[in-house]
């Protein structure tokens, strides 16, 4: 099997904790180059990982014709910068979440792209997992009826103010370090645009929001609202994931965490009565990169498509222009 050769920009903790691993998993990649802010951490990436190459600056990689794509787990306000870079240079490109900071320079990344001939993926890697598509599907083929309203809910515990997710000008806060899983999920689910959007917030004295709540109109009575916060227990690592989905038939609920992998469940409850829904999920960073390598290798459509990320863009944009971040 011929395999895409990859490589990573950063050394950031997602990578660490996620998508290396996924990539290791994954059939169809292989791990070609590290790149970091200083060529001492890309080589204790090298020689951990087993990176092919390493890199001690992100133009050096970039320009290393033997790549065919990269990941992307850089800090908020850099994925626009680099994505650009990275199409410009004939890369594939699969970008962590949140693509960039609205919606107009997300549609800029993907003008790159296609100008560029190459592909462009947000990085929702739980998007790609059966859990969420056996959701998706048990609500489509209508078990639960006609959808009335659904919930979402993303909350952990706070971080030292160092922490770039706590930061204004590194674009964290809440709604984009959490939210946007909240709000993709929703939107995933239901597969329609909203029209109404409200929101309020608490915000930290930095100007951050720590805990923001939505609600998002559907029209035909169908309605969403979803709560994400940093607001639990300081550095304690707490986190509460959960979703609801009523309709007129009966009800789904789980609390399953974002990206989780293994044996998942949810409970389907319809006139009264509970099912308990298990469904195996794979590591969700090995099945996005291997989707984008099929796209790269087989001419598939990346799975986060375009339309997709714009539409969970103009979303976010609406929250946070009712919150006034």
């Amino acid at each position: 099997m011929r395999k895409v050769k990859w490589g990573i920009l950063g050394t950031a903790a997602i990578a660490v904790r996620d998508s290396i691993p996924g990539m290791l998993q994954a059939e169809n990649c292989e791990m070609t180059a590290i790149a970091g802010r200083s060529m001492e951490k890309a080589l204790q990436f090298k020689e951990k990982y087993g990176f092919l190459k390493a890199y001690g600056s992100y133009d050096e990689l970039l320009a290393d014709e033997e790549i065919e794509a990269v990941y992307i787990p850089l800090p908020n306000e850099m994925h626009c910068e680099w994505t650009i870079k990275a199409l410009r240079a004939k890369k594939h490109v699969l970008c962590e979440k949140p693509l960039a900071p609205n919606a107009k320079q997300i549609a800029e990344m993907f003008a790159a792209a296609k100008e560029n001939g190459v592909y462009l993926m947000e990085a929702f890697a739980y998007l790609h997992g059966p859990f969420i598509n056996g959701v998706k599907e048990e609500v489509a083929k209508g078990t639960i009826g006609e959808v009335e309203y659904m919930e979402s809910g993303f909350l952990t515990s706070d971080y030292d103010m160092s922490n770039i997710r706590m930061r204004k000008e590194t674009f964290g806060g809440a709604l984009y370090d959490l939210g946007c899983y909240c709000t993709s999920q929703i939107l995933w689910v239901l597969g329609e645009e909203p029209k109404k959007v409200q929101a309020i917030a608490e915000f930290a004295e930095n100007g951050i929001d720590v805990l923001t709540t939505a609600i998002i109109d559907f029209g035909d009575r169908k309605k969403a609202t979803l709560t994400t916060g940093m607001n639990l227990a300081t550095e304690k690592d707490m986190r509460i994931d959960r979703f609801r989905i009523f309709g007129t038939k009966g009800n789904i609920r789980s609390n399953v965490e974002f990206n989780e992998c293994g044996d998942l469940q949810y409970i389907l409850t319809v006139d009264g009565e509970e099912t308990v829904k298990t469904i195996p999920t794979p590591q969700n960073y090995k099945l996005e990169v291997e989707q984008l390598s099929r796209c790269i290798l087989e001419g598939e459509t990346p799975y986060v498509t375009e339309e997709f990320s714009l539409r969970n863009s103009r979303l976010l944009d609406a929250i946070l222009e009712k919150i006034g971040y």
